[in-house]
């Protein structure tokens, strides 16, 4: 096999390597188009996991970084006078220029042909002849760009401008420091990666940077000037350049990893932010999965599917959780008014890799130290202090997601729907909300949906809150109301989800006459008489939910639905004065809050539930988002549950675990309104870190709430947790404790009697 790889950095390097010595007979030839002392930046990060598969594979290769690794488990946080440190981390880390001549040396000794200084032929050229080529040509490559109809590569430009220095000193822990100057926020990311020397990043918002005139200044320039902005974090040192300059990071994604015999590696394919460590991380790492591909499958093209099957989906969780990070600190502003020991906390966990309960396990005292601060009585995780909105104290920050039923009857819950609140409201959540409740007929989504646009209905919500309140003390229960909008009249969601009904349908009504997608019902646009009443409606429906003895009432302004579809840009096409500008968009929304809240007793909590963003072009942004939120909290709301999406049929979600939060968490710090963040939040330790971080005051979940009814009690009892924040009704005080299973502590020998 011939075996072209081009790009000799740390992955291509390894990969030249790995495929030599897994198989002697390939010919492996590496292009590299920079000296061999090139390089930029100064260390790297490596974790313990990769470091495995490198000794597992290579042993010499682990060998050699061992001899000149840095280790250390602290990272320092400071903030406005005061650090902060948290140990049990765990870090290695050695200069980038000798982890570059390891491996060249490593190649050289296993034969492999390294051609520096030289520019590789393109790509295409290459595969006619060899039988294999790896780009590894970085986040520039030239592969992915002249072959992007076949990559389909997605490359977003971020906020943040940032320059890569080394100090002559070394750092006794992974360094984080804030300098908040009269141009805006800057930040300082260090580490040591010798005995004597540090990499140091600083990194600033871009308006930031022009505003300090960083722009206009000669490198030599920036780098004193940033020197003296962190003089404190560096002791009076100077800081020092291998030609780095002021870039700003791009986030990289293929479609396609693998084009004929051409294959994507590092930075070529992917690309994950500098503040989690991983750009070299995840080439080594590919280096190793690509080599152990080719070993288990019988040709290039398989091997190279199997490579990206098994590499994707790792990448894809690693570049979540660098965006997080990412975007943390290029929002670092919001969370400075946070106690500084909450600030170290939330900073820690910005990834959602790190977490409330991984924290505990890696610093107690630490850990324990931030809760106390927030408040926290002893023994109690923060997912368990109460809450207070408004008149309403919930015991836990724990809320039942509102979640569609469609098994109503005429728009009548009834036995489904007393069993089913009334076991969650039993599950030990602090709030239980209903799914959405129509305010009229023509304002179902489903045949099955319910309603509170009759007295019948009213009554028959009465008898589901007096269960909860009666059987569940302590508990209470939401009603979220709502309008269909243009999503309305159709199928059952087991039956078809926004399929429209095959018979019997109702005619739509919308901000603006445009379908949900292709197929769907045109909606007719609203008159003024017909916003009346609407409103009306609304108004009528929240003095039933009144009467039906409601604790809080949630107004739906999201996921597409009427109120939401006045919101967003490419829902609402409106010329008068309910269309236009954002303000204009928000006046029918408000006037309906606004009647809603009028007949709404004025001790009990109102809420607002919105769509953050589109997640498509054109449509709401966060930027948006917070408007809206300012909106709805100087009209009265009480908190803002924070969703995305669903709002246009051509969204394109970026999903993963928790990630609707930092749209809560922006609203939360910019508009001073509590938050209810929802969204992929699947644990009970999920929920105590972004409690305990600040980034929302409740957590709403759904799925897990279908799995098991009484998970926030099974979370307590996982916690060891017992006080008045998870209380077991008691007719099921006996099943709070875990059941025994089988034995597993059998004696172990204690005695060996040698001859």
């Amino acid at each position: 096999m011939r075996v072209a790889i081009i790009g000799g950095g740390p992955g291509g390097l390894y990969a030249a390597a790995l495929l030599k010595r897994l198989d002697p007979t390939r010919e492996v030839t590496v292009w590299e188009r920079n000296a061999p002392d090139v390089t930029f930046g100064f260390g790297v990060v490596l974790s313990d996991e990769t470091l495995g598969g490198i000794e597992h594979a290579d042993p010499v290769v682990y060998e050699a970084l061992k001899r000149d690794f840095v280790r250390w488990d602290d990272i320092d946080i400071g903030h406005r006078g005061t650090r902060y440190r948290s140990g049990g981390h765990g870090f290695a880390a050695l200069g980038r220029h000798r982890l570059l001549r390891i491996l060249q040396d490593r190649c050289r000794s296993l034969g492999v042909e390294l051609r520096f200084a030289t520019e590789a032929p393109d790509a295409g050229l290459l595969s006619e002849s060899y039988d294999l080529v790896v780009a590894a040509d970085g986040v520039h490559s030239a592969t992915r760009d002249t072959h992007a109809h076949a990559f389909g590569p997605r490359v977003t430009e971020h906020r943040c401008r940032y320059i890569w220095l080394a100090a002559d000193f070394a750092f006794d822990a992974f360094r984080f420091e804030i300098a908040e100057t009269e141009h805006g926020v800057m930040q300082l990311h260090g580490y040591p990666f010798t005995a004597k020397d540090s990499t140091v990043i600083v990194e600033m918002r871009e308006e930031v940077w022009r505003a300090a005139g960083l722009d206009v200044l000669t490198p030599q320039e920036s780098i004193e000037r940033c020197a003296k902005i962190f003089a404190d974090a560096l002791g009076g040192r100077p800081l020092r350049s291998n030609n780095s300059t002021w870039t700003t990071f791009r986030t990289v994604v293929n479609d396609r990893w693998s084009h004929g015999n051409v294959v994507l590696l590092g930075d070529a394919a992917h690309t994950a932010h500098f503040s989690i460590g991983s750009g070299t991380k995840l080439a080594v790492e590919d280096a190793l999965a690509l080599a152990a591909c080719l070993r288990e499958h019988p040709d290039v093209r398989s091997a190279s599917a199997a490579y990206e099957e098994e590499r994707k989906p790792v990448v894809a969780s690693t570049q979540r959780a660098a965006r997080a990070s990412l975007e943390w600190f290029e929002d670092l502003r919001l969370h400075l008014d946070q106690p500084s020991r909450q600030f170290a906390f939330n900073l820690l966990t910005r990834s959602r890799r790190v977490t409330h309960d991984n924290l505990r396990l890696r610093d107690a005292r630490f850990t324990e130290a931030v809760e106390r601060e927030f408040g926290c009585p002893p023994g109690t995780p923060p997912m368990f202090t109460p809450f207070r909105l408004r008149g309403l104290t919930l015991r836990n920050r724990v809320v039942v997601s509102p979640m569609d039923m469609y098994s109503a009857t005429d728009g009548v819950p009834g036995d489904f729907h007393l069993v089913h609140l009334g076991a969650r409201a039993l599950g030990g959540a602090g709030l239980v909300m209903t799914e959405m409740v129509c305010v009229s007929e023509e304002g179902r989504i489903t045949p099955g949906c319910a309603g509170l646009y009759t007295g019948r209905q009213a009554e028959a919500w009465r008898r589901v809150t007096d269960f909860v309140h009666r059987q569940s003390p302590g508990t209470a229960i939401g009603v979220q109301l709502g309008h269909s909008g243009r999503k309305g009249s159709t199928k059952l969601m087991w039956e078809g989800m926004d399929e429209p009904l095959p018979a019997g349908n109702w005619p739509l009504v919308a901000a603006s006459p445009l379908p949900y997608k292709p197929g769907s019902q045109t909606p007719r646009r609203l008159s003024r008489a017909q916003l009346t009443d609407i409103r009306e409606q609304f108004a009528a429906a929240g003095w039933r939910a009144a009467r039906a003895g409601f604790d809080l009432l949630e107004l739906h302004c999201a996921h597409g639905y009427l109120l939401s579809g006045f919101l967003s840009p490419l829902t609402n096409q409106r010329t008068d004065a309910y269309g236009g500008s954002l303000e204009k968009r928000l006046r029918f929304p408000l006037e309906v809050f606004d009647a809603v809240r009028a007949v709404w007793p004025a001790e009990r909590p109102m809420t607002v539930r919105i769509s953050a963003t589109d997640w498509a072009e054109g449509g709401t942004t966060a930027e948006d988002a917070v408007r809206i939120a300012r909106a709805f909290a100087a009209h009265g709301a009480d908190a803002i549950d924070v969703s995305t999406g669903q709002v246009v049929a051509e969204e394109r979600p970026e999903f993963g675990r928790s990630y609707q939060t930092p749209f809560a968490d922006r609203i939360r710090h910019e508009v001073r309104v509590p938050v209810i963040a929802v969204g992929a939040i699947s644990s009970w330790d999920d929920v105590n870190s972004l409690i305990l971080a600040g980034r929302a005051d409740l957590c709403a979940l759904a799925r897990p709430h279908l799995y098991d009814p009484h998970w926030t009690l099974h979370a307590a009892v996982e916690q060891g947790y017992t006080g008045p924040g998870a209380v077991w009704p008691a007719p099921y005080r006996a099943g709070s404790r875990r059941p025994q299973t089988g034995r597993t502590d059998a004696p172990r020998p204690r005695l060996s009697l040698g001859g």
